[in-house]
């Protein structure tokens, strides 16, 4: 059964930046599009990011633009966030997701496959 294992987060200061990974195992998906969603304390689930299969097309949450950047890499069967010049309102659990059924999707219910997630901090 395949599987996502996202890694990478960690405690950070408001300005500093956190390279966050998600590696597949089990099965190859790369005919997948794949994003990322954060949760943060007493909010919902919300969509970060998003990337095509191929990594030709990507999809930015406003709040992220022009300071987190997604990525894939199909060989290595990984994709990837770098996330630059974080603020406090950043905090939360980062998840990564697959789905091959809604190709370019924001909402989280159309995703099947998901990382366990990795918490990301940024104090002020």
């Amino acid at each position: 059964q395949g599987q996502l294992v996202d890694s990478g987060g960690g405690s950070v200061e408001t300005g500093a930046s956190l390279s966050l990974s998600c590696a597949a195992s089990g099965r190859v998906f790369t005919g997948y599009d794949m994003a990322w969603f954060r949760q943060a304390p007493g909010k919902e689930r919300e969509f970060v990011a998003g990337i095509s299969w191929n990594g030709g097309i990507t999809d930015y949450a406003d709040s992220v633009k022009g300071r987190f950047t997604i990525s894939r890499d199909n060989a290595k069967n990984t994709m990837y966030l770098q996330m630059n010049s974080l603020k406090p309102e950043d905090t939360g659990i980062y998840y990564c997701a697959a789905t091959t059924n809604y190709r370019g999707s924001r909402i989280s219910e159309d995703y099947g496959y998901w990382g366990q997630g990795t918490q990301v901090t940024v104090s002020s």
